[in-house]
């Protein structure tokens, strides 16, 4: 319109100078006519309502999409949205274009900023935990307008509209969860579900915008000395988690050892076990053998057994026979009983002998 306005009046100013040299050589010529000046005037001026007619009618036939933009051309009431980018034709004084930007947008809640920094509002970020805590969130929420006819004739404001239903499910959403969650390590899961909730209730609503993305700015305690003490509770909180994880490590590391030991234990005990058992059925076998020989010799076998008993029980030992008047001693190493009745006849001659002397003596 700027430009029609311009276009128009430097038009004026031209016909105002072709009109004032006409005037003059009339003047010059003598020609005085009223007549003729009216009539010259007459079809000056249709001449110049009928261009300037012609620039708005024309001015108002065209208009362009840039990128990132969409139109709603009106007709008789009826609108139709229009996102081609590019010069569009459109009927003058019939229709009407608005423009509709379809760029992501962007919508703080809690804070706002400024030139001079980040300003709190509070009435918008302090909520209410389901522990009964009170924390101050922050979000930012992106958007964009995917139907320019419903974005300008569905609601009044839906800017206001999508920043109501935010703060809703914000709040609702926050409410299920705990100050430990909401502050640390449930960030990610309460952004998902408020993203989902308001994307269910914005296509019923059907408003022309649609969410694109929800996150979590900043969680902090209302206090500074709440803060403090929730830090300190989160160090303790990270300590426990230090000792624990130790714990496993330790129990992961030990359980291994352990079984290996238990492993080793049952080997060993059944590897006892099969030496005893053969043990055992080495010495059954053994006993039957010397029941069979003691059945054929009972006499020699009780007497073979005899022997083998004394050479277990007293080997390498020694006899100490006192003599009577108890002064004298006489020591006689015990030899091997495996060498039969010879040994034992020779031992009683020498025990007979023996008693000799002692009598001799006395």
């Amino acid at each position: 319109m700027f430009t029609i306005f311009i276009s128009c009046l430097v038009l004026l100013i031209g016909i105002r100078l072709i009109l004032g040299e006409s005037m003059k050589k009339d003047e010059q010529m003598g020609r005085g006519n009223d007549l003729r000046m009216k009539e010259k005037t007459r079809m000056i001026t249709t001449i110049v309502l009928s261009v300037i007619m012609i620039l708005i009618v024309g001015g108002n036939s065209f208009y362009t999409i840039a990128e990132q933009e969409a139109a709603v051309v009106t007709t008789f009431g009826v609108p139709e949205a229009v996102m081609e980018t590019g010069l569009h034709f459109k009927i003058p004084f019939v229709q009407e274009v608005t423009k509709v930007g379809t760029t992501i947008n962007g919508l703080q809640m809690g804070y706002r900023s400024t030139e001079s920094g980040t300003v709190a509002v509070d009435e918008e970020s302090l909520m209410i935990t389901s522990d009964y805590n009170f924390v101050n969130v922050d979000f930012y929420i992106e958007y964009r307008t995917v139907d320019p006819v419903k974005y300008l004739y569905a609601s009044m404001n839906p800017t206001e509209v999508l920043k109501n239903i935010s703060q809703s499910w914000i709040r609702d959403t926050i409410g299920s969860y705990g100050v430990d969650a909401v502050l640390t390590t449930g960030k990610t899961e309460i952004q998902a579900t408020i993203k989902e909730r308001i994307i269910e209730e914005l296509e019923a609503m059907d408003i022309g915008i649609q969410l694109v993305n929800i996150t979590i700015q900043d969680a902090e305690p209302p206090t500074n000395d709440v803060m403090i003490a929730f830090k300190m509770v989160e160090t303790a909180k990270q300590g426990m988690e230090t000792s624990i994880n130790n714990a496993v490590k330790y129990e992961n590391e030990q359980i291994p050892l352990a079984e290996a030991e238990i492993d080793r234990i049952l080997q060993e005990a059944e590897a006892a076990k099969a030496e005893r058992i053969n043990e055992g059925n080495e010495e059954v076998a053994m006993f039957n053998a010397m029941y069979e020989e003691y059945e054929r010799n009972p006499e020699v076998t009780r007497l073979r057994m005899f022997y083998e008993a004394m050479e277990e029980i007293l080997p390498d030992m020694k006899i100490v026979i006192n003599s009577a008047d108890g002064q004298v001693q006489t020591i006689y190493p015990l030899e091997n009983f495996s060498r039969t009745t010879v040994y034992s006849n020779n031992a009683a001659a020498g025990n007979n002998n023996t008693d000799g002397d002692h009598t001799d003596e006395e």
